[in-house]
Parts: C-alpha cells; structure tokens; sequence
C-alpha cells in the first residue's frame, strides 16, 4: 500500500448489491462496486484487486479468506461480480478493495454485507395468526363510534412469544416477514426502523423478508419477542375497482419470524413463529392503508411486549396473560420467500407545522407547508377516559378553507385517537400513510405547532443529485419534482399517495425514470420492482399495466405502458452500468415484443393494445396507432440493443430488423413525403424524432414542424404524459433551446409554472388540476401529487445545468457536458454516478460565462463551451488548446467542443448570450450528439 496519506486515486462509497453494507441479501453472485476520486487531473485507474472474507459470529474462529480476484488491469470497471467459494446463509463477509493509479499509487477501501436465508430450506418457522374464530364484539354503533365505512376493517393483532437465554448472544438477527404489515419489538424495544413492512409485492409470487441486527436487544434471562400485525396490502384496501376493494391478496393476515442468536461458546439457538406464541386483538381497532387507523388506548395491555418480570403491578406495566389465546398455524410454506432487494420504507424527515388555525370549539386546522406522503404525531393533551381525537387529511384546501377531499374519492385518509384514563398521550399511526399537506384535527380545545409533527415516509433510496439555478420559481419547481418523487416511491413506484389508488403504474414509471435517477440512486428500489413487472407478464408475452398486478385494473399493457418492460431495464443499465438489468429482463423484453408483434405482423400496432391510454391527459389528442407503432419500433430496437450487450447476436439481428421493420413501417403510415406526421401534434413529432423514426431527409423539416406547433401554442405546450419527458430534451437537440426554456418559464397552463403560482410544492396529475377561473377539476381524478409531468427534471440537470452522458455510454463513462444557459444567470448541479462525482457550474457576469465541470476518475466528458468567441476560450487562464487534458474537437454556432479526461476544469469565454439572440432560430440538428438521442440499432 502506499504510505502517501492523499493518494491521487481512492475508492470510495462502497456497494453490495446496489446497496451500502446490506443485512441480508439473497443474492448468490452480488455486485461489489466501488467509486473513485481523485485530487488530480488525468487521474485513472489501472488495476483493481477485490478480497473478501468471512466474519465469524465469534471472533475467536477468525476470518476466512474467500475469494481473491488478483491483480485485474482494468481501467474502466468500477465494479465485479462475487465468483468465489458459495457464499454460506446467514453469513456476514467482509470486502475490500484496492485499486492502483497509473502512477503506481494504490490506495483501498472496505466494506460488508451479510447474506439472508439463500433459499427456502434454510427455514423454520411457521405462518402464524389470530384465532380467526375470536371476533370482535361488535355493539350498535353510537353517532361517530363506528362509521359505516369502517366496516369490514379488522383490528390488528399482537403476538409474543417468551424465552430464555443462559447468557447475551454475540449475535442475534431477526428474520422476518408477513402476509400483510408488521412491526417487531424485542423486550420492549423496536426492531429494524422498516416502515410499512415487508412492503408490496404479489404475494402469489413472492413474499420478501427483511434482516435485522438485534443483538444489543437480547439480554441474558427472560426475552419476549412480539410483534403487530395488521392488513396492509395483503388484506387491506387498495386500488378503485368498486367490485373488489380489498382482502386481494387473502382475508387476515399472518406472520412469519426467526431469531437466530449465536453465542460465546459455539452455541446456535432459533426462535420461531409458531403453535407456541399467544397472540389477541390489539388496541389497533383498524388500521388500513387507504382508510386509515384507529388507536383505543381503552384496549391497551400493558407490558405486552416485554418479559413479566419486566414490570411490576403497582407500575400497571407487568405483563398479564388474560385474554390472550395460543396462536393458530396456517402453513409451513417457505417456496415464495425472498430477500428484499431494496431499501426499505423508513421515516426519513420530520416537518413542524407551519401554521395553526382554530375553526372550531375543539377544531384545529394544521399546514405543514408540504404536500408529502407519511403520517403525523400528536401530541395530545387534555383527553377525557372514551374521547376521540379525529385526524382528517387533504392535499388542498376548498373555496371555503376547509379540507378538499373530494379528490380522495374512496379513501377516508382519516386516524383516530380513542383516549384511555392519561389525560395525555402520543399518537403516530404506524400501519397507514397518506398523501397530504393539511390535516384537521378534532377533539382537542387547545392545539399548539409543537404538538403536532408531520413524519415523511418513503423508500429511503440516498440522493444522488443536486440542482440549483438563478430563477427561484425553476427552483421550486425542481423542489417540487423532488417532493413528488419522494412522495410515490412507497414500496412501489406509484401514481399518487393520496386516493384509492396508489399503484405502481408502468407509464408514470418509465417517463420519469431518468429523472428519478438523477435524482437519487434508486438502483436497487427498480431492481426490486421489476420483479414484480416480470412476474405479471402475462403466458403470452404481455406486460401489466401496474406492477404489483391487481384484479380488475386492465391487465394487459397499453402502449407506453407495457413498453416500460423493457425501457426500464434499459436506462438502468445506461445509469448504472450492471448488466444484471439486461440479463435479469430481456427474456422479458423480448416475449413483450414478440406479443406485440405476433398480433401485427403488418408493423402497424393497432390490436391487443390493453386499454390505449395514448398520450394521457393531453391537450390535444395523437393519433392512437401513431403512438402506438412508435413504441414497438422503441421496444423491439433497445432489446435488440439489449441483446447486444449481452452478447445475443442472433437475438440483436432478428429484434434489430424488426426494428427497422417497424420505423418503415412508421413512416409509410403516418409520414408524408413533406415531414408532417399524422395528427400533427407536438407528441408525433417528439416520439418520431426522440426514437428516431424519420427518414435521414425528413428530420430538419419535422423538428421544422414541431418547432411552428409550439411556438403557436404561445409558445405552449400540447402533451401528455408520454410527450412530456421528451419536449425540451427534443427540442434541445434540434437546435431550440430558446423554445425549451420558454415553456419552463411559461405561467399560464399548461406549464409546469402554473401549480406554483397556485400553491402547489408537488406536480400535479393535470396541468389545468386548479384554474382561477373553474377552480379545482373533475374529482375523479385530480392528484396534486403525481410525478409523470415533473420529467422536465431530467432536462434541468442535463440542459440547463448541462451535466449529461453520451450516447453509447453506459455507466456515465463518457459525460456530454453541454449546458444551455437561456436566460439565466447561473445554474450548477452535481451527481454522484456509480464512477464518482461528476459536477458542473457556470455562471455569466460582465460580459464573461465561466464553466466549473468536475469528471470523475476514469471517465472522460465531451464538453460544449458556450462560447461568443470560440477561438478565445480559456480553462484554467490558459488557451485552452494549451490547457493540460484538454483536446479541441472544433466549434460549432455558440460553443467550442473539447475532449477532457479526468479532473476539475475551469473555463471562461465571452458569454454568447447577444450572438444567440440574434442568431436564426431555425439552426442545426445534433443527430445522435444529445442526452437522449441515442443510435437505435
């Protein structure tokens, strides 16, 4: 190892599995990444060693040695697949890894990762419930007591199960799981901080468990472990098909748990659910994730979660065994069990109220200044023995000030405190979330800010990407595409998190995609939910339309929306560069396309197209077909693109002729010799020229075309979800910025400005959701918080900010730095790619635009420089032809083009701002040079 204490080349950030020191993988062959920095220019890695080793329970057995790559010269990976000894379950391994510069240098980082279950005879325990027989006493309801909505909701349970250790383990994980929700505790004390738990998935394929490190939970003595059950998605409500509201899945649910504990002196002891645990109803009278919970302190039973002897009589906390009934055994079924593969769900914020107002005797109304999916904590003070504490929920406020629901359509989003004999109490609800920015409470004559707290849950994917700018209303629309992605990647990607939907549709999905990367790594939360979109392709090829698939929402993919089958998996693999996404999903892809194609075999997609939701939501409708064939010549060239990298060339011939089959296809039926295609709408001309469609002679005059039909709409915009992603990126590379930044900064709907100006700190399902002059529109479907139209976010970073990769890239190997400064006067953004941190900057003042970029080790940019001079540019207060690392590639109108490796770089040029306004806003077209045009094979 060098001894030099700031080596010129380090690894850094670590990951197992897309993830930072997991508990628990399944995963027999896991990725082990790294990323590299570096203080020097041109710095690059020329070998990489990988080791790792075992990491007993007790360290007295030592660590073994496992696997050893060797020396590897290889500059490009930042990554390796495990291929050593059999990884061994219940496992925890130490790695590390050392990579060497070109100088010599060597410098190495370590992490772990601890292996799960690795398959389903490693398990013991038993599905275990509530006697199903014991129903709950129900009385004829008094005024408020048990609203008619509430019936058919059942009250969670509680389990516990007691035993004894001769001594603390070493170590102790819990292994857990439940047809529905659970939360564990151990002596007293939670374990894990998972929310929402284990998370959805089609419970008729797969069932994931989480792992938990417990160890400093397990004393010597008596231990109880216990736990709450509730319905969740397995028994709860979800969706809106009035036919078959809830109970999907099965009609109460059940859990499954293992307490491996090691201890000193070689000692292996299991505690597991079975016939043995005593469970009762718990004071959790309901509790579903689109109705909401309800807490009665009048059922509480004090020390349920703790051993007897850990409380006294006199306390009122001692455990009593009164009214609790041995547990009932529904199965020993393990086939369906696997690792969770992402982050959990967890409370990942805490926001204080912004403002209090009283409208009522004992009625509060609460804003949190956010609109943002999780629950609140209250602290309730001044209750009365029975007295209810309502808690009602809303995105938006009517004409009148009270709480718009009319949204929400089925879902009550409503909690509620029953108080027990303290005049005082706590009340988070733990197995329900809503989507909300106020919330009315009821039931208490004095509310202060301090006593209430909104707590944000979602996926706890880390961020990866900054964006900021000169224009705070741009900001806050960049916050606000941040807010609703927060707020919709809850155990699945879903539309919303307010109504009685909340699914994980397969459109919204894959437009945003590129956004939601940029915004935080979110390789593991959609290598997680793929699983459920391979497992609802149907026999014959079809993808869902949602993912967990759920009776009685149109099954079989629409266009745009089964295509995120094999889209998804294909930009994952450009972001990340694993070609697990390819390997894991093109089987997948291509029965997708070849179902496609086996019910139009004249290349023009006009049947078995699901429901054709076309571009949803759109002022002005595309033609269905046209829609349609551009995204089977889409899917059919990224699986042939797919199969390449793979190395299926058979499969890269025969789906990259079908491809070329179906864009001449595209183009004999919907293409005039003039450019025009059918429909002529702004969504035609961006699928056609986003997916390369045109012939070569009519790409100037479509993207022409495209550019009139914008400019007449204000300029405006006229798409939907399918075209909205597309417009700026589109318009960007065919020379038209200026239209780009245009519509960013338009304030009339549609716009992406026009919700801000009302309020708005999310995106909303509809461009015109509230207008002055209709107010709020149709009920039936108005979110107030969907992602699908923020994918502007991806143009932010790479158009404005100009951080972006290459075409033909993958991994951010090649960057494209190419920022399109507009009217604004600085913007900077930052990402942590799976090679390192790449950063850009710039800034215009007197007369001078200064560019900042920052290229990982190993990587090399392509940097366009705006530049009203070209032939003057400088970087670091050279000539930039003398600048070290830096290659001029040549000019173009407004810009140079150079080649850079490795390092920090600082350019400064006369700013191009008064050449480009009076420059002709017809200009050229980047074929291929853009941050989404990519080749199609």
């Amino acid at each position: 190892m060098s001894g030099d204490p700031t080596p010129a080349l380090a690894p850094h950030g670590l990951r197992c599995a897309h993830l930072a020191e997991p508990l628990g993988i399944g995963d027999p062959a896991p990725l082990l990444a790294w990323r590299l920095s570096s203080s020097r220019r041109g710095a690059a890695q020329a070998r990489y060693r990988v080791r790792v080793w075992t990491v007993p329970a007790r360290p007295a057995e030592g660590e073994e040695q496992v696997w050893d790559t060797g020396e590897v010269a290889d500059p490009d990976a930042v990554s390796v697949r495990y291929a050593g000894a059999p990884l061994r379950p219940r496992t925890r391994y130490r790695w590390e890894v050392a990579v060497t510069g070109a100088d010599g240098a060597t410098a190495a980082a370590a992490s772990w990762f601890e292996t799960g279950m690795l398959g389903p005879a490693e398990w013991r325990a038993s599905w275990i419930t509530h006697d199903t027989g014991d129903l709950d006493v129900v009385d004829a309801p008094e005024e408020g007591e048990l609203a008619l909505a509430d019936h058919g909701l059942q009250p969670a349970i509680r389990l516990r199960r007691a035993f004894r250790t001769a001594a603390a383990p070493v170590r102790a994980r819990l292994y857990v799981t439940a047809r529905g929700l659970y939360e564990m505790r151990l002596n007293g004390r939670r374990a894990g901080d998972a929310e929402l738990a284990p998370g959805w998935t089609d419970y008729r394929d797969r069932v994931d468990y989480q792992v938990y490190d417990v160890t400093a939970l397990v004393t010597a003595g008596e231990n109880v472990l216990a736990g709450t059950l509730a319905d969740g998605w397995w028994s709860g409500f979800v969706g809106f098909d009035p036919r078959r509201l809830g109970a999907h899945y099965g009609d109460f649910p059940e859990l499954l748990a293992e307490l491996h504990l090691d201890y000193a002196d070689g000692a292996h002891e299991v505690v597991a659910t079975g016939g043995d645990w005593l469970t009762r109803r718990s004071p959790v009278r309901y509790a579903d994730l689109l109705k909401g919970e309800c807490h009665d302190l009048r059922r509480e039973t004090p020390g349920w979660d703790r051993p007897a002897s850990g409380g006294t009589a006199s306390s009122g906390t001692a455990f009593s065994g009164t009214g609790w009934l041995p547990a009932q055994v529904t199965g020993t079924d393990h086939g369906l069990l696997t690792a969770a593969v992402a982050p959990p769900v967890r409370a990942v914020e805490e926001l204080p109220a912004r403002a209090v107002t009283r409208t009522g005797a004992d009625r509060h109304l609460v804003d949190f200044g956010q609109n943002f999916a999780g629950r609140v904590r209250l602290h309730a003070r001044g209750l009365t023995p029975g007295a209810r504490v309502v808690i009602r929920h809303a995105e938006a406020l009517d004409d009148d000030g009270g709480l718009y629901t009319d949204n929400l359509r089925t879902a009550d989003a409503t909690d509620v405190l029953i108080a027990g004999d303290d005049p005082e109490a706590v009340f988070e609800p733990r197995f329900t979330y809503h989507g909300f920015r106020y919330a009315e409470v009821t039931g208490l004559a004095e509310l202060d800010a301090a006593d209430i707290t909104g707590v944000v849950l979602h996926n706890d994917t880390p961020w990866a990407g900054e964006f900021a700018c000169s224009d705070p209303d741009v900001e806050r629309l960049y916050q606000a595409i941040r807010w609703g992605q927060r707020s919709n990647f809850v155990s699945v990607p879903t539309d919303c998190p307010q109504r009685d939907e909340r699914l994980g549709w397969l459109a919204d999905a894959q437009v945003f995609l590129p956004t939601a990367c940029l915004n935080a790594d979110v390789a593991a939360f959609f290598a997680g939910w793929l699983r459920e979109v391979r497992g609802a392709q149907s026999p014959g090829g079809a993808f869902p339309n949602v993912a967990p698939r759920l009776a009685g929402v149109a099954d079989e993919g629409a266009p745009g929306w089964g295509d995120a089958g094999v889209i998804v998996p294909w930009h994952l693999y450009r972001v990340y560069g694993d070609e697990r996404f390819l390997a894991d999903n093109l089987d997948a892809m291509r029965a997708w396309v070849d179902h496609v194609h086996r019910h139009n075999p004249d290349l023009v997609w006009r049947h078995r197209v699901g429901p054709h939701f076309a571009d949803w939501l759109a002022p002005e409708p595309t033609p269905r077909e046209v829609v349609a064939t551009a995204y089977f010549a889409r899917s059919a060239g990224l699986t042939a693109r797919a199969a390449g990298v793979l190395g299926r060339r058979d499969a890269e011939e025969r789906y990259g002729a079908l491809a070329r089959d179906v864009r001449a296809a595209f183009a004999e039926h919907f293409v005039t010799p003039d450019g025009r295609v059918a429909g002529d709408t702004q969504t035609g001309y961006l699928l056609a020229l986003a997916f390369g469609l045109l012939p070569e002679g009519l790409v100037r005059p479509a993207a022409h075309r495209l550019a009139e039909l914008v400019e007449a709409a204000g300029p405006g915009i006229t798409t939907g979800f399918l075209g909205v992603g597309l417009l700026a990126p589109v318009l960007d590379e065919c020379g038209r910025p200026d239209l780009a930044h245009a519509l960013l900064r338009r304030t009339d709907p549609p716009s992406w400005l026009h919700p801000l100006r009302h309020g708005a700190t999310t995106i909303w399902e509809r461009w015109d959701g509230y207008t002055e002059e209709r107010g709020f529109q149709a009920a039936a479907m108005n979110s107030f918080n969907h992602y699908a139209l923020g994918s502007i976010g991806e143009w932010l970073y790479q158009g404005v900010a100009g951080l972006g990769q290459a075409p033909g890239s993958a991994g951010y190997r090649e960057l494209l730095i190419r920022p399109r400064p507009g009217e604004l006067d600085w913007a900077r953004a930052a990402y942590e790619s799976v090679r390192g941190t790449v950063r850009t900057a710039w800034a215009r003042a007197d007369g001078e635009l200064r560019l900042e970029v920052a290229v990982p080790p190993g990587a090399t940019a392509i940097v366009h420089v705006p530049a009203g001079d070209p032939g003057g540019v400088r970087e670091g207060g050279v000539p930039v032809a003398e600048a070290a690392g830096v290659e001029v590639l040549g000019t173009e109108p407004g810009a140079l083009r150079c080649r850079v490796s490795s390092g920090d770089y600082r350019f400064t040029a006369a700013d191009p701002a008064a050449a480009l306004r009076a420059a002709a806003p017809a200009a050229h077209i980047h074929r291929g040079a853009g941050p989404r045009f990519e080749e199609d094979t």
